[in-house]
């Protein structure tokens, strides 16, 4: 059985939601906010390290989708609504970054919604494939 690991944590206000097979490892998070963001710590999600407005901001920053938020009031995650056209770059040295709101469909017919930002390997390394998983600085991809 494959299963897929969500973490969520909560201030009260908001909840972040860390989904670590997405996760690029570009550590953004903890380079921007490392009063909450500490993955030398355990739990490596601090929320009480700062203000929810500067939390939301950060997360907004991650670039694989791996964490994202949801107010609790709303009591679920909502995709984002962009009025932008898809935006695709591709990141050097690093993973092709996709902006927007999109649909996969993986190999077994399976389809995933994605929103904000979705981060694919080019490096062909990763172990959790089309996603980047932060495989290329270890293994000293280059473009």
């Amino acid at each position: 059985m494959d299963r897929k690991i969500t973490k969520n944590y909560t201030n009260g206000d908001i909840t972040v939601v860390w989904k670590p097979d997405l996760c690029s490892h570009s550590a953004k998070c903890f380079n921007g906010l490392p009063e909450v963001f500490d993955p030398r710590e355990k739990p490596w999600v601090m929320l009480s390290g700062s203000d929810t407005n500067t939390i939301i901001n950060q997360v907004n920053h991650c670039p694989s989708g791996a964490l994202s938020y949801f107010r609790n009031k709303d009591t679920e995650e909502s995709p984002v609504a962009l009025t932008a056209e898809t935006k695709i770059e591709a990141i050097s040295n690093g993973p092709l970054l996709v902006y927007g709101n999109i649909l996969i469909t993986d190999s077994k017919g399976g389809e995933i919604k994605k929103s904000k930002v979705t981060a694919f390997c080019r490096c062909g390394q990763s172990k959790n494939k089309p996603f980047c998983d932060g495989s290329h600085t270890t293994t000293g991809f280059q473009d």
